[in-house]
């Protein structure tokens, strides 16, 4: 596997975003480069390997990854969203945010028992919402033993809390 410079190049870092003392890793650099995020795709497809039967990325940013990963990888691709946008029967998850409590939802008919899921998104920092969404996944019967981001910030913790759950966090880069 290369080590990705080239490809953490292209995420710009912008201090003090969303409030003061973040430097925030923006991957829509990385997005709109031409030859970076198709190159980023085809890394992430050699890292993942194969026998997923879905790929499921995470609102918002990991539909962009998701949706090119799953198409790579010649498989179907699950939708993890925020409460209340999805238009059918669905089933969820909470998990806590810094102040307060969040959902994220899947369709209740997306996957099942004979699904090993993949899942992916651009970012792992604490790790709450992965943590959330391997749990959703788990509780439809459906296997989960990776997930994959373009960037991880080891010194969050969030790719130990998926260790934890015996869930392989793999990542391009880290930050």
């Amino acid at each position: 596997m290369p080590d990705n410079d080239d490809l953490k190049s292209l995420v710009r870092a912008i201090p003090d975003f969303p409030k003061p003392g973040i430097m925030f890793r923006d991957i829509t650099t990385l997005v709109r480069d031409a030859h970076g995020f198709p190159l980023a795709i085809d890394r992430m497809a050699e890292l993942v390997g194969n026998g997923h039967t879905v790929v499921a990325g995470i609102e918002a940013r990991g539909f962009i990854f998701g949706a090119a990963l799953a198409q790579r990888l010649g498989l179907g691709f699950l939708m993890i969203r925020k409460k209340d946008k999805l238009p059918g029967h669905t089933i969820g998850m909470n998990y806590a945010l810094e102040y307060g409590m969040d959902r994220i939802e899947i369709h209740a008919d997306s996957i099942g028992t004979s699904d090993v899921v993949l899942l992916i998104d651009d970012l792992i920092a604490t790790g709450g919402t992965a943590e959330a969404a391997v749990k959703l996944i788990r509780s439809t019967g459906a296997t989960i033993s990776t997930a994959a981001f373009v960037i991880d910030l080891p010194q969050l913790g969030g790719s130990q809390k998926l260790e934890v759950m015996d869930v392989s966090s793999l990542s391009l880069m880290n930050f």
